[in-house]
């Protein structure tokens, strides 16, 4: 007979753990740093350059959007990653204030509510004067898009006169005055980049497979070659995304980066459950699976944060200009509730984030 771990039976043996002082835990090594359990690598804090701070918004609730420090300096520009609250949607359960702010067209959601959380999301970020909303498929691709000037009123070539989107890709920019760009997450990683000096704004969707196709690198270089940016005129933020504390990945996506990226040892962790019961009791837990075959063994954690501020120091972006908000969407909390929406942390059942950054100005 196998063992089963219900819920019960978890909870018993936590309270059990903690009359005796002990309790799960969960302890890190570096890739091809363990050895006997004790050994560890050396802990990283928040990637270098520009540190992002989330900061509380005015118009749609406390909380709402997350902004990067010092961008405010650059009056035309407009940006910000919104979070979990101050939105009307219901079916994922209620923000820190009232309804959550779901922007993604899920099918649990009421499309209208998708679309008023959307209108106040816009408000928010673009502010005052006529702004247009303009997103994409996302495809977990390398795909770039640039939003023209003739492309006019954008209906039905950019979009749906729902709001829906038509172009697929993973990545947008444009110099267009009134139009913001937005890409959708709930776990993957929002990467929004801005030329300073010529007012071109770019919005990136990095997924561990965008991130393998080099989707940031590669966008920073089209902007290069459409609108003649040069690296140290740009600014880019790396927003709240699953991070490395809760993002396991198989072997196969290992490999993968492996075989792609020089650096990929820096990118990946091994993550060892601690069960005291466990360590203490080692003979309680033999199996008679060779070795090799047992279901006991380390996690790998992959560092999407790092594997896309590296793209951006590759692409030539000097690293004081780079920010990384650090958040995990899988597990950080304000007041101890869920901030942000995680389809992984939530198994699946989750609403949309979204990444914006516009040119402020009427929309042409």
């Amino acid at each position: 007979m196998g063992w089963v771990e219900s819920d019960e039976a978890i909870g018993a043996v936590d309270e059990l753990l903690a009359r005796v002082g002990l309790e799960h835990g969960r302890r890190t090594t570096r890739a091809g740093t363990w050895a006997g359990g004790e050994r560890k690598g050396k802990v990283r804090g928040k990637a270098a350059g520009v540190e992002a701070v989330a900061r509380q918004a005015s118009g749609i609730a406390a909380g709402s959007v997350v902004r990067v420090e010092g961008w405010e300096r650059y009056g035309w520009l407009r940006h910000g990653f919104s979070a979990r609250g101050g939105g009307v949607s219901r079916v994922y359960g209620e923000g820190p204030r009232g309804g959550s702010l779901n922007v993604g067209w899920t099918k649990e959601d009421d499309a209208g509510n998708v679309a008023e959380n959307r209108r106040r999301l816009l408000a928010e970020i673009a502010g005052s004067g006529a702004a247009r909303l303009v997103t994409m498929r996302q495809i977990h691709s390398g795909l770039v898009r640039i939003v023209e000037a003739g492309d006019g009123a954008l209906e039905g070539r950019l979009e749906t006169a729902e709001g829906r989107a038509v172009l697929r890709g993973d990545g947008m920019m444009t110099d267009i005055a009134g139009v913001m760009l937005g890409v959708q997450t709930a776990d993957c990683v929002p990467v929004l980049v801005a030329d300073v000096r010529r007012r071109v704004v770019a919005a990136f969707h990095a997924g561990w497979r965008g991130t393998l196709r080099r989707i940031v690198e590669r966008g920073v270089g089209t902007m290069r070659l459409r609108y003649g940016s040069r690296p140290g005129d740009l600014i880019a933020a790396v927003g709240p995304s699953i991070g490395a504390c809760c993002y396991s990945v198989g072997e196969e996506v290992r490999a993968e980066f492996g075989s792609q990226f020089e650096y990929a040892g820096e990118l990946f962790s091994e993550a060892y459950d601690s069960d005291p019961v466990r360590e203490k009791y080692p003979l309680l837990f033999l199996t008679a699976r060779a070795p090799g075959h047992s279901n006991i063994g380390p996690q790998i954690h992959l560092d999407l944060w790092e594997a896309n501020r590296r793209q951006l120091l590759d692409a030539g972006i000097p690293a004081k200009r780079i920010a990384v908000v650090g958040e995990c969407t899988a597990c950080a909390r304000v007041g101890g509730e869920l901030k942000y929406f995680s389809h992984r942390g939530e198994s699946g059942f989750a609403g949309r984030m979204m990444g914006v950054v516009g040119v402020a100005g009427e929309l042409c």
